[in-house]
């Protein structure tokens, strides 16, 4: 017999079949989330005053999505669309959290309807493990905490904003306070947190990595207040404005911690393995000196200024590289494209308002993923029907 022979179909069978289990093994999902930033402060949507390479390289690699829309032109009811999957107002969020979400009104209730499930329940259902980083904003009672939410583990605030450097003096409430999981961090401890949030995220990769996971990561830059670095404060001090310069130190950090995250998955091996998600969560701010260049309007109005925004998708081993997609998309559709992606189930009697992207972008899918879109905050509502917007 001969030995070689048999050995070397063993070797070969032996490879193709870990080969095989790497290929089949469920995607990890990352959903990255960038706050107020204005539609052209990207490279890849024709910014050229601040540089963003590691963003504008998920870009490069997977699809640019050029008519991409987040469901509220403010914070809070525009994460409830993203985590959810469906049109806030079917639960009430309308609102930043505040009196104004409901008319009956119980602070309690300030956040997701318990009984609709978040993108983390629905991962959680399909055997993935959950953190969510950064800003909540969905919430600050206990039955709004993210670990209540769908997420085995937590990082960040619960609040809409608080200081990028820690706060001097008297402790920070609750809303302010950065936690792990549900306990403070000392302000002692807190350094930059843009920083601090891609170092938890790194970690997070390197303790799962032979594992499927699910993170969301809010960042909360560029959203007030505008602190940034010294060191690259003084980079672009070619910027004379004092706000843009914060605002582009502060990009500049944004864009430093995808590049981290990215070069942890490569260093894990799992970089070729993972759906990434970037989306803005509305459009660019009036006091964060962010420009959406020809987009008419700003956070809080209905013109595309205020919902349309930067979006990108990459998947290395399934999404074409280098792919621009102009069809309406929205960023409902990431908890359809996230639960498809990792061949799960929606969980049962949960309505989802969103469309699984993956077919349109890989195989030309005919017809669109949306003929409209709609949105409504309070008295103020627009509906998109193909080329036509109406706005009341």
């Amino acid at each position: 017999m001969n030995y070689h022979i048999l050995f070397s179909v063993l070797l070969l069978t032996f490879n193709t079949s870990v080969f095989s289990q790497k290929i089949d093994k469920k995607p990890n999902v990352i959903v990255i989330v960038s706050d107020d930033a204005g539609y052209e402060d990207f490279g890849c949507y024709g910014g050229i005053q601040i540089p963003t390479p590691n963003i504008d390289q998920l870009a490069r690699n997977g699809t640019k999505f050029t008519n991409a829309y987040v469901t509220a032109s403010v914070c809070a009811p525009s994460r409830a669309g993203i985590l959810t999957g469906m049109y806030q107002q079917r639960f009430g969020f309308e609102h930043n959290v505040s009196k104004n979400m409901t008319g009956n009104y119980k602070e309690e209730d300030a956040g997701i309807d318990p009984k609709i499930k978040t993108i983390g329940d629905q991962m959680q259902a399909n055997g993935y493990k959950t953190i969510a980083i950064g800003k909540w904003h969905q919430g600050d009672y206990s039955k709004h905490f993210p670990t209540n939410r769908g997420f085995d583990e937590f990082y960040g605030f619960v609040g809409g904003h608080r200081n990028f450097f820690a706060y001097k003096g008297q402790a920070p409430s609750k809303l302010l306070a950065l936690y792990d999981n549900e306990n403070i961090v000392p302000e002692k401890e807190v350094s930059y947190l843009t920083d601090m949030f891609t170092h938890r995220a790194i970690s997070f990769v390197e303790e799962n990595k032979e594992r499927p996971f699910f993170m969301y990561l809010a960042y909360n830059a560029v959203h007030v207040p505008m602190n940034a670095k010294k060191d690259l404060m003084d980079r672009f001090a070619h910027i004379k404005d004092p706000g843009r310069r914060a605002y582009a130190a502060m990009m500049k950090s944004l864009d430093d911690g995808v590049g981290e995250l990215v070069a942890s998955l490569k260093a894990a091996d799992i970089y070729d393995n993972t759906l990434i998600v970037f989306i803005n969560d509305n459009g660019g701010a009036t006091g964060n000196s962010s420009d959406n260049g020809k987009l008419r309007g700003l956070k809080g109005s209905k013109w595309e200024g205020g919902i349309r925004v930067a979006y990108l998708m990459q998947w290395p081993s399934k999404i074409p590289a280098n792919k621009t997609y102009h069809h309406m998309v929205s960023a409902l559709d990431i908890t359809s494209t996230a639960i498809a992606a990792g061949k799960g189930k929606v969980i049962a009697n949960q309505h989802l308002d969103g469309k699984n992207l993956i077919p349109y972008i890989t195989k030309g899918l005919k017809g669109k993923p949306h003929k409209d879109l709609f949105w409504r905050r309070g008295i103020a509502a627009a509906v998109r029907s193909g080329k036509w917007k109406l706005i009341r």
